[in-house]
């Protein structure tokens, strides 16, 4: 997913200094705010931090990672989080990405909303939704699962409250471990937005995916 950049050291030299899928990876990063990090300058724990997340992204140690790795022992904390949210929690897979699109749009996190949006895709979520989305609508195609995450998101995310109708509606439609997953999906991924929006972390070719909001 990530392009190949130039670098100063050969694949060769590399693979001397870090394990091979590391090495890879670094190979494939961007540089932004947070430039790509030297791979001969890691220290131990970036090194066993960057392992992990390697066991669960699929694009390298682009995106969030690079500015995460600056801190390698959070790094660590919250990719074992991720790994629950994204791949073990209880929500379905399409309201779990719906939510993560809900809160990439909420903070205007190109990157997130770009990396995501395939994933969405993918868990069946549909197009007409993201692109309503993407605007700033309310989306008009929306599952009845999909409206309760929606309004419930979207409540939690502009008032940092969800209110008693909407926690209901969401209880009886959801039960309480998905209402629980879904606030920690929404404010772990508010986290991630932070962190892409602080590195100003843009889509690899340079896009961005969403427009400016009018009330923003």
């Amino acid at each position: 997913m990530f392009p190949m950049i130039e670098t100063n050291l050969s694949m060769g030299m590399m693979g001397a200094i870090l394990p091979l899928g590391l090495a890879v990876a670094w190979a494939k990063m961007g540089g932004d705010r947070f430039p790509k990090l030297n791979p001969e300058t890691l220290n131990e724990p970036q090194r066993r931090a960057a392992a992990e997340i390697l066991k669960q992204s699929v694009s390298g140690l682009g995106g969030p990672w690079n500015v995460m790795l600056r801190s390698p022992e959070m790094a660590h904390r919250l990719t074992n989080l991720l790994d629950y949210l994204r791949f073990k929690t209880s929500l379905p897979p399409r309201l779990n990405e719906f939510a993560i699109m809900i809160t990439a749009r909420h903070w205007s996190s190109q990157f997130e909303w770009w990396a995501h949006h395939r994933l969405a895709t993918k868990a069946g979520l549909s197009e007409a939704v993201m692109a309503d989305l993407a605007q700033g609508r309310r989306p008009e195609a929306m599952q009845p699962a999909e409206a309760i995450v929606y309004d419930f998101c979207t409540e939690l995310h502009r008032t940092h409250f969800v209110s008693d109708d909407t926690f209901r509606k969401a209880k009886e439609m959801l039960g309480e471990q998905q209402v629980v997953d879904l606030v920690a999906v929404s404010g772990t991924y508010t986290v991630i937005s932070m962190l892409l929006n602080t590195g100003e972390v843009l889509p690899t070719d340079g896009s961005r995916p969403l427009p400016p909001l009018a009330n923003r």
